[in-house]
């Protein structure tokens, strides 16, 4: 009899994480190492944050499709076609990227770009869905630690080591193995032993997704889904706009691309991984929404410390400040997504959870996409105040939240 990671808590840990390094691998190619590229070419930080805003869209509405993937799922293998198939389209569509870029090349690259943007959108549903199906609530902050430490590692290894790897080797050799990454994930993804529903069989599959469509619809009608909308939306804002901005603000602060690649590889596996982990335990420990207003506070804290001193302070004690920001960075985003894994219903877990996590990456789209344009106009300081003030309305969300939490049936106060 074959294992199931999925029957134990540790295997539980290791599969999520597992699923999340190939979720973060090319995440990390695309949003770091690809606009670092190309602002050390002289492309424009407008035209790249705008590149990287457009290709956040499919992430920021995979809701509209996400109640297909709720309510299709295969009698005998569950979710596991979903992820399968979604990771080998996303090999296929990095292809492209297996040659030197250019600002010429952006126009035809868009396409496959995008088109990758959508099958990791849709992979990312189904495994969250995995998630919030077979986690019990007492596990869920440390499992979404494991969770973030594995896109960490993903993000890491693709990003900024790539960077570093690529002078060597060039672009081919990376763009190959992170493919590769991927089709090893679709076959590891088999062995979760997920099933849909007793009787899902029943029911014509249209009807079925209308059904999933309903469910999310009564969702976000409610008050504390709104809420919690509204928290994703805005909570990040600081958090995404200095990570969006880190690799094109160090070439500006004088860095080359090499040496941005080896700080941001190592900010990812210290600062991120370890925040991830802390902030997992802490939304276990803790009240959620308490977590997740101490990494709101704390992550706009910095970035505001950082827009003070970044035109005077030397590029020593910069990259000492943003090493302690990923940090926070990780401890925020595990903490947020243990308390959206709390708001969600699981038999809507892909749609309700997608719909959180596309406020989440909305936050991204309008943050660093606003601070692409403010830069010009009122340099990397103006434009990182401006996005840890966003960040601080959200703090005024957490105590409503927290009363809707503490009165649903089922789940317990401390928890809130």
């Amino acid at each position: 009899m074959s294992f199931d990671p999925l029957s134990s808590p540790l295997g539980r840990r290791l599969l999520l994480a597992a699923l999340y390094v190939c979720e973060g691998a090319p995440i990390g190619y695309l949003w770091t190492a690809l606009p670092t590229k190309l602002r050390a070419a002289g492309v424009p930080v407008e035209e790249i944050a705008v590149l990287g805003a457009l290709l956040t869209v499919p992430w920021t509405f995979k809701f509209v499709w996400a109640p297909a993937v709720d309510a299709l799922r295969s009698k005998r293998f569950g979710l596991r076609p979903w992820i399968v198939g979604a990771q080998l389209a996303m090999a296929l569509t990095l292809l492209p990227l297996a040659r030197d870029i250019g600002p010429a090349d952006l126009a035809w690259l868009t396409p496959f770009l995008l088109a990758h943007a959508f099958f990791a959108a849709t992979q990312d549903v189904a495994i969250d869905a995995l998630a919030v199906r077979h986690l019990p609530l007492s596990e869920r902050g440390t499992a979404t630690g494991w969770m973030q430490l594995g896109m960490v590692l993903g993000r890491v290894a693709f990003g900024g080591l790539a960077l570093w790897a690529e002078k060597s080797v060039g672009a081919a050799p990376v763009v190959f193995t992170l493919a590769a990454l991927l089709v090893a994930s679709a076959a590891l993804s088999i062995s979760a032993r997920d099933h849909a529903d007793e009787g899902a069989g029943a029911v014509s599959p249209h009807r079925r997704i209308l059904a999933s469509a309903r469910l999310l619809l009564d969702a976000l009608r409610r008050p504390m889904t709104l809420l919690g909308l509204a928290l994703a939306t805005l909570a990040g804002a600081a958090m995404e706009t200095v990570a969006g901005l880190a690799g094109p603000m160090l070439v500006d602060q004088g860095m080359d691309s090499a040496s941005v690649g080896r700080f941001l590889a190592a900010a990812g596996v210290v600062g991120l991984g370890g925040g991830s982990l802390a902030g997992g335990l802490l939304a276990d420990r803790v009240a959620r929404t308490r977590a997740v207003g101490i990494g709101v506070a704390s992550v706009a804290g910095l970035t505001l410390v950082l827009a003070a001193g970044l035109d005077t302070l030397g590029i020593t004690a910069v990259l000492g400040v943003l090493g302690l920001g990923y940090f926070l960075f990780g401890v925020l985003t595990a903490a947020t997504y243990a308390l959206m894994m709390d708001l969600t219903e699981p038999r809507i877990g892909g749609s309700q959870f997608s719909a959180f996590m596309g406020a989440v990456n909305l936050c991204y789209v309008w943050s660093v996409a606003l601070a692409g344009q403010l830069v010009p106009r009122v340099g990397y300081p103006g434009a990182l105040a401006f996005a840890a003030c966003a960040s601080l309305v959200a703090i005024g969300l957490l105590p409503a939240i927290r009363r809707r939490l503490e009165s649903r049936p089922g789940l317990r106060s401390p928890l809130a």
